[in-house]
């Protein structure tokens, strides 16, 4: 890792950074609960190796980020947009390619809107703007979420069983669950993570009303790649965003849900790639 704290307003965000600092930036938003370890080096390398300087980033109340006390995040959405703003500031990048993956592609859809001018273009991970009329997550995960209440997150076994569980939950079809590579990631997010129980306070989050209903309004290239077995963000919220966004392009990926499925990198990063290129 090549780990760097970012210390401004009060708040520390850890980033790590992939590739040479001289080549177009691409800044990569996780989800909900999850740090940038969810990110895989690998994943990361190899999207640096196409020409790209990579940055990903733990959230707030995630891995080596600033925590808030469990039921009182102390920050909105916006705020967390705004996080992704003071960290191309402190690598001194004037303008990236944003890719965010579910939250993170929330968080992303509010830059493009709040920020259009650091923004050169948009790639969107299994997310939403979570218009009133889509579908719902399935019963399945919100089931499983019920549940979460009893997990001991002062024991670290216990945290990891529920992380691999939750990524068992959210895979589609097409895909072997590989329980191996999920126990070390979630082994590792646990490990460097300041307070794992804050993980929850992202579902406490409010704001960014004030975004949600202008999708239309996005003026950057954008991408949107998603699972037609997404069970957390249905195919249907991907299908909205391209409808919603001019000149949008969808990626779909058969069978898949919401993952990052490490046999489905190729096509994700080439896909990424080519999008990326486009010129400024």
């Amino acid at each position: 890792m090549n780990e760097q704290l970012v210390k401004l307003d009060g708040i520390e965000l850890c980033t790590d950074s992939f590739g040479e600092r001289a080549n177009p930036a691409i800044l990569l938003i996780m989800g909900a609960q999850s740090s940038l370890i969810w990110w895989e080096e690998e994943f990361c390398q190899r999207l640096a190796d196409t020409g790209r300087f990579v940055v990903r980033y733990d959230n707030r109340d995630v891995g080596r980020s600033t925590t808030y006390e469990l039921g009182q995040p102390g920050y909105t959405f916006e705020d967390m947009a705004d996080d992704a703003i003071r960290i191309l500031d402190a690598y001194e990048i004037k303008k990236a390619h944003i890719v965010g993956m579910s939250l993170g592609g929330m968080l992303t859809q509010m830059i493009a809107i709040r920020n259009p001018e650091r923004v050169l273009t948009i790639t969107l991970l299994s997310t939403s703007n979570f218009a009133p009329h889509l579908p719902p997550m399935e019963d399945k995960l919100i089931q499983f979420f019920s549940k979460s209440a009893g997990v001991d997150w002062a024991n670290k076994q216990s945290v990891i069983t529920f992380i691999v569980e939750r990524s068992k939950h959210a895979i589609g079809s097409k895909h072997i669950f590989d329980e191996n590579r999920v126990y070390h990631l979630a082994k590792e997010d646990v490990k460097r993570s300041n307070n794992m129980a804050s993980i929850n306070n992202h579902g406490m989050v409010r704001g960014g009303e004030s975004c949600i209903g202008r999708t239309s309004e996005i003026n950057v290239p954008t991408l949107v790649i998603h699972g037609t077995e997404d069970p957390v963000i249905p195919y249907a919220h991907g299908q909205h965003l391209v409808n919603e966004i001019r000149g949008a392009v969808l990626l779909t990926l058969e069978g898949v849900g919401h993952e990052m499925h490490y046999d489905d990198w190729d096509l994700i990063i080439d896909t990424i790639s080519k999008h990326t290129s486009k010129p400024d």
